[in-house]
């Protein structure tokens, strides 16, 4: 019965669901998209057609980006607000349910051919209901209640490997249902119809069965890895009324007085986690378009290949943690990714062949462990109780720059498309680079505080 209630409180199979459900829906999209503006655009001459057609792909998810992620700034932090002070389930149960009806309009759309422009009106219906925003902030916050500080790490990382697992197994059967059916039955209508059934499950689990994890001790301090290192010894040897502080919410230096946490270090995690957002999402926004122009010019099966790849670095990620987090810091983890996704979008700038594409996929094996580790570091420097509001403003944050950063590049990618279409994956590289620049500050502001506690020590 205690092992059924603890299985209650993993929010994997709701992450694992909706994630299913997304990779459906994003192959069916782009797709439909593609085949909507091949029709409209049909008269134009053959070799202008394939431009035409990128343009006005890349001018679609332009504006639909730019709903889909602004759209949830009205009601984001009023629903993470909302579960930290009620029920944590709220900012996960209502962004799912509204993910559902939204998704419900690309079918509508399929069946009674509705104008393109219907996926506007379903992009905002997604972010009023809190969006990808309040759904993943909320999944983070839930995560880390229930873990502790020195297992976090690899307790975020575990939720992001369920997400690239189902991720990885939507993408990889999505072409297939999408071309299986479309003799008999209206292009992709089959496809988004799975994914619907899937974030059917997710809001009836997340409502009836999911629930919220009873906090572990936690207790903010600015060392890494829990308690400052040199106070271990002093484990079993304080009074109770000392040893329990973090039970009672008093958060103390063993003896050293109340522990404030340093704003220095966690504006310079959000800098760095808007920085290599701004890299990952800008190359991420285009990759697309690429693969669907020549010399590439993917199809169906290939594009879900290609998305497929995509997530196996969730495994290599999760991996890399596991390990590095027995010899490494939590910010020599970050460069490492940081650094990874580099190098594999730098060589993605010049693929022509599909060899290729997978050979810079795998460069970037470790790029999904900054954010995650981010969000770790970061959770370390606040209270429990502000987890939620913590991790939707960072999540807001990284909207923002998405934002930003989607028009920009796709309007960068339509203005280097004639010259050098790979331009946009240097200019990522080059964002993600400036990213070490605030984590090599959180590590020299680390180091300076934790040389004056021995100080103090002694």
């Amino acid at each position: 019965m205690v092992g059924g209630m603890a299985m209650r409180t993993w929010i994997e199979p709701v992450v694992a669901g909706a994630q299913v459900a997304s990779a459906f829906y994003d192959t069916g999209l782009l797709l439909v998209v593609k085949n909507y503006y091949n029709q409209t655009n049909a008269s134009a001459p053959a070799h202008v057609l394939e431009d035409v057609q990128q343009k006005a792909i890349s001018d679609f998810y332009i504006v639909y980006n730019l709903v889909l992620n602004l759209s949830p700034l009205l009601t984001a932090y009023s629903l993470a607000k909302l579960g930290d002070n009620t029920n944590r389930k709220i900012p996960i149960c209502f962004p799912l349910f509204g993910y559902l009806v939204s998704r419900s309009l690309l079918l509508l759309l399929i069946l009674l051919e509705w104008p393109i422009e219907v996926m506007y009106g379903a992009a905002a219906l997604n972010g009023l209901t809190g969006g990808f925003t309040t759904y993943w902030a909320s999944v983070m916050a839930l995560g880390s209640l229930g873990s502790s500080e020195s297992r976090r790490a690899l307790r975020l990382i575990v939720i992001e490997l369920v997400y690239g697992m189902a991720g990885f197994l939507g993408s990889l059967v999505s072409g297939h249902i999408f071309g299986l059916f479309s003799v008999s039955y209206r292009q992709g209508a089959v496809l988004v119809a799975c994914s619907i059934g899937c974030y059917v499950f997710c809001v009836l689990y997340s409502f009836f069965v999911l629930k919220v994890p009873k906090p572990e001790s936690i207790c903010p301090t600015s060392t890494e890895h829990g308690k400052p290192k040199d106070l271990d010894h002093l484990d079993g040897q304080l009074p109770a009324s000392e040893n329990t502080a973090g039970n009672s919410g008093s958060c103390e230096d063993e003896g050293h007085g109340p522990l404030a946490p340093s704003k220095l270090i966690i504006a310079m995690l959000f800098l760095a986690a808007c920085l290599y957002d701004l890299a990952v999402v800008g190359a991420m926004d285009v990759l697309p378009l690429f693969l669907l122009k020549k010399p590439l010019s993917w199809g169906p099966v290939d594009i879900g290949y290609g998305n497929a790849a995509g997530y196996l670095i969730f495994i290599t990620s999760f991996l890399g943690v596991y390990v590095f987090a027995k010899y490494f810091r939590d910010t020599t983890m970050i460069i490492v990714g940081i650094l990874s996704f580099s190098a594999g979008i730098l060589i993605m700038a010049f693929v022509r062949w599909t060899f290729l594409f997978y050979i810079a996929r795998a460069v970037m094996l470790f790029a999904l462990i900054p954010l995650p580790t981010i969000r770790s570091v970061l959770s370390k420097h606040v209270q429990g109780s502000s987890y939620g509001k913590v991790f939707v403003l960072l999540q807001l944050s990284l909207v923002i720059t998405g934002v930003v950063t989607s028009t920009a590049f796709n309007k960068l990618y339509q203005k280097t498309l004639d010259w050098f279409s790979g331009f946009s994956f240097i200019l990522s590289c080059g964002a993600s680079c400036l990213s070490i620049i605030p984590i090599s500050i959180v590590v020299y502001k680390q180091q300076s505080t934790s040389g004056s506690r021995e100080v103090l020590a002694e």
